[in-house]
C-alpha cells in the first residue's frame, strides 16, 4: 500500500485530510492491507510469517471494530457496510 492509496482512505473514512487515527480509518487501511495479504498467500501457500501477521492483523481489526461497535452503533454499520465485511 503507498501513500496515495492511503491518503484516499483517509479522505474518504476520516473526518479530515489529516485524520490518520480514527478507528474508522484504522479498520478501512487494516482491510486493504487484509487484502492484499489474502492475495500474496494464494499464490505463496507456505508463507507463514506472513500468515501469522495477517492473522494479528484480522484479530486487531475485529477488536477495533468491537470498540467502535461499543461507541458509535450507526457508524460500525455504515463502515462495515462500505468496506463489505461481515457477510
Amino acid at each position: 500500500m503507498n501513500l496515495k492509496n492511503k491518503q484516499e482512505i483517509v479522505k474518504k473514512y476520516g473526518k479530515n485530510e489529516k485524520d490518520t487515527g480514527s478507528t474508522a480509518v484504522q479498520v478501512a487501511m487494516m482491510s486493504r492491507k487484509i487484502t492484499e495479504l489474502t492475495e500474496h498467500l494464494k499464490s505463496n501457500q507456505k508463507d507463514f510469517a506472513t500468515k501469522r501477521g495477517l492473522l494479528m492483523m484480522v484479530g486487531k481489526r475485529k477488536r477495533l471494530l468491537s470498540y467502535l461497535k461499543s461507541q458509535n452503533l450507526d457508524e460500525y454499520r455504515d463502515l462495515i457496510k462500505k468496506l463489505g465485511i461481515r457477510g
